[in-house]
């Protein structure tokens, strides 16, 4: 045994320095495995067929020439597969996603839906066979059209209520001095992580294993449950690396399909989804029609503001891309009315992507306060600054700070906006019109009820034990420094075992919520084991540990409209000639409340900014009205920005204490994103005269749109 060594009263403050990831030795060298790389004994390999069919009934499967091939251990569909139940509501609040429940009648919702799955030897027999699967479908006429107009849409609570309505809106406008209403729309979008969708089941002595690529352990393992109808305590969940999630790693076809799997064969079965599955199985962002309307008096306060949204969801499950929410944050108006609605398509169903709702409604509503300060003749932060509102515009709330201003100052000296012409088309480098153009950003800094053990070890090392889930974000890291501090002790004391439902249930990553709400349980956990040790005490060979839930404690909040700010700047250059955009720097400032580790915290908000990019002047995944599916569901037909894309881009920070917050962090793997296509076609604008409402700006629109020439 050894003795006690923490509780000294000078804290490490690990917190706030740049330190490297934990973990990162052991990603470059391919130490660390992911979910397809864990080895097991007798493992066999599941491969899912898709409809290719938009919608109609399965007639026949011809399953025995495929039971025949080299390999093939069994093929599952709706007449042999296990019965699962989808009555019940799940960890995000809603009831699961149909889809989820594969091979449970013949009815084909959409193209791509999963029809059967091909268990075999091997992965290559597994698929081999899949794509010799005869299916015979009672085809039907189907609808994936998506148009603003659509007669069908209507309203839908998601995690925020669908409509928000205060004062005479028509009135207000009637009496605004200027008016702007216009319309918006963001194509559909795909995720895409760096690792694809993967997970193995197996049962052991009675208890069902899933070793998995998820934002959260306890989130499949509730799910899995209920859809199972098994005790959540009978259900492990292993998720140790996660190479990206972005929304789409919850609870998928092909977990629920391997666990169907080891349980008919009685063996291990894993199943990974191809790009092009993704493309149909892993969710995405909702392509949307927005409406802003604007009014405003001579000096640019807001009169009226309204904020309409159309998204589209599938015919199976309802999902609501909630754009308009970003209004109810971000500016008051005497009238000010919001409104989330879907149509029901024939195509799969939507799911959470970086910053869901606020990144296509920030597109919008960021462009729509810039077209107004053109209208009132003043500069598009002076505006934005006149607007800043006390206390939330449709919740009333008070902010736990807002220090959207500051992020405009600080950005605005080191971006050098006060140089800037506001008139536009004027500035030239060659063949290159310039612009510059700017968009404030923001999001929620929410947390969850999570539990945390951290024991004392004879050695003098620390171990922290908790069910959060690394998607790439550095957060193994993040809470080896919090701990750290907690404890008064050097990082390298801690040890941090994530990704494992067995720790007890914990926050899932996402919602920007994971990194707090998993600090905050690691944080009481910590303080408790510290205050119960006593110095020059012996620790036990077992250790001492400590078990926290903050469940109480999140309760306990005062209610208050919390988020994270940011302001973000673009300068472009708009080819005359071709009507390339190319972004030629990049730099945002953020109000994100404590910043953990600035290295990873860094790499986050750029991320999220260069995913802006992506989103302004690339991302837009295209259906075929005729097939109803994708005209190329693949990273060559979908296209993403690379290195080539990426200028000079940088992100920083300003001081955002809160000081009545018991943990400090707000979250900041999503905002990076929010605000940064606005700005890119705020600069668009600026450099060319023309307004680009349509996400991406391509070329050929630049064109069509009418550019100035050389």
């Amino acid at each position: 045994m050894t003795t006690v060594t923490t509780g000294t009263s000078t804290p490490t403050r690990s917190v706030g320095t740049a330190h490297t990831r934990v973990e990162g030795r052991d990603k470059v060298t391919g130490a660390a495995r992911y979910a397809a790389e864990v080895p097991f004994t007798d493992l066999a390999h599941g491969w899912l067929v898709l409809s290719t069919v938009a919608r109609g009934r399965i007639r026949a499967i011809d399953t025995d020439p495929a039971l025949a091939m080299p390999g093939v251990l069994a093929v599952l569909d709706h007449r042999n597969a296990p019965r699962v139940t989808t009555d019940y509501t799940g960890l995000l609040g809603t009831s699961p996603d149909p889809t989820c429940a594969v091979f449970q009648h013949d009815r084909v919702p959409h193209l791509g839906w999963p029809v059967a799955l091909v268990v075999a030897e091997t992965s290559e027999q597994a698929r081999e066979a899949a794509e010799a699967l005869v299916v015979h479908y009672e085809q039907e006429p189907h609808d994936v059209d998506f148009t603003g107009d659509h007669p069908n849409a209507y309203p839908v609570d998601g995690h925020m209520p669908a409509v928000t309505e205060k004062g005479d809106l028509e009135a207000e406008l009637a009496a605004s001095d200027v008016v702007v209403d216009v319309e918006y729309t963001t194509p559909e979008e795909h995720h895409n992580p760096m690792e694809p969708h993967a997970a193995t089941a197996r049962w052991d002595g009675g208890r069902l294993e899933v070793i998995d690529s998820n934002q959260g352990a306890t989130w499949v393992v509730g799910e899995l449950a209920n859809l199972f109808s098994l005790d959540p305590g009978s259900v492990r969940v292993r998720s140790e690396h996660v190479g990206g999630g972005f929304g789409s790693k919850g609870v998928r076809a092909h977990q629920v399909a391997a666990v169907m799997a080891a349980t008919v064969l009685q063996r291990p079965v894993r199943v990974i989804l191809t790009r092009r599955q993704m493309f149909s199985l892993a969710g995405y962002r909702s392509p949307t029609t927005q409406r802003v309307r604007l009014g405003a008096d001579a000096g640019g306060r807001l009169r009226a503001l309204e904020h309409r949204s159309l998204s589209l969801t599938s015919t199976v499950h309802e999902f609501v891309e909630p754009s308009a929410g970003v209004a109810r944050v971000m500016y008051d108006a005497d009238a000010h009315h919001t409104a989330n609605r879907v149509v029901r398509l024939d195509v799969p169903t939507p799911t959470w992507m970086r910053a869901p709702g606020e990144a296509p409604g920030s597109f919008a509503l960021e462009a729509a306060l810039d077209e107004l300060a053109e209208k009132c003749g003043l500069d598009p932060i002076e505006l934005r600054l006149r607007n800043e509102p006390d206390k939330g515009p449709v919740s009333g709330l008070p902010f736990a700070g807002r220090n959207l201003p500051a992020c405009f100052r600080e950005g605005a000296r080191r971006f050098g906006w006060a140089d800037r012409d506001p008139r536009p088309g004027l500035r030239r480098d060659g063949r290159w019109l310039l612009g510059t153009g700017t968009a404030a950003a923001s999001f929620g800094a929410g947390a969850a009820p999570s539990t945390a053990t951290v024991t004392a070890h004879a050695d003098g090392t620390f171990t922290v034990r908790i069910a959060a889930a690394d998607i790439g974000t550095g957060a193994r890291t993040a809470l080896t420094l919090v701990a750290a501090d907690a404890l008064r002790v050097s990082p390298e004391r801690v040890r941090v075992r994530i990704g494992d439902s067995d720790f007890g249930p914990a926050m899932i990553a996402g919602g920007s919520m994971g990194t707090r709400s998993w600090s905050w349980a690691v944080t009481a956990a910590a303080d408790e084991l510290r205050d119960r040790l006593t110095p020059g005490a012996d620790i036990p060979p077992e250790g001492i540990t400590v078990r926290s839930d903050t469940t109480a404690a999140i309760g306990a909040l005062a209610p208050a409209e919390r988020h994270s700010f940011g302001a973000q700047f673009a300068e472009v250059a708009v080819d005359v000639t071709t009507g390339e955009v190319r972004v030629r720097r990049m730099l945002a400032i953020f109000a994100a409340g404590r910043i953990v580790n600035p290295l990873t915290a860094r790499s986050q908000f750029v991320g999220g900014m260069i995913w802006g990019i992506s989103m302004a002047l690339h991302e837009e995944a295209v259906r075929d009205r005729a097939s109803g599916g994708h005209v190329a569901a693949d990273l060559a037909g979908y296209h993403v920005a690379t290195h080539a894309d990426v200028p000079s881009i940088e992100a920083d920070w300003i001081d955002d204490p809160d000081p009545k917050d018991p943990v400090g962090i707000k979250g900041i793997g999503e905002i990076g994103i929010v605000g940064a296509a606005a700005a890119i076609a705020n600069a668009v604008w600026h450099a060319t005269g023309v307004r680009h409402r349509s996400l991406p700006i391509r070329p050929d629109r630049v064109i069509l749109a009418g550019a100035p020439s050389a």
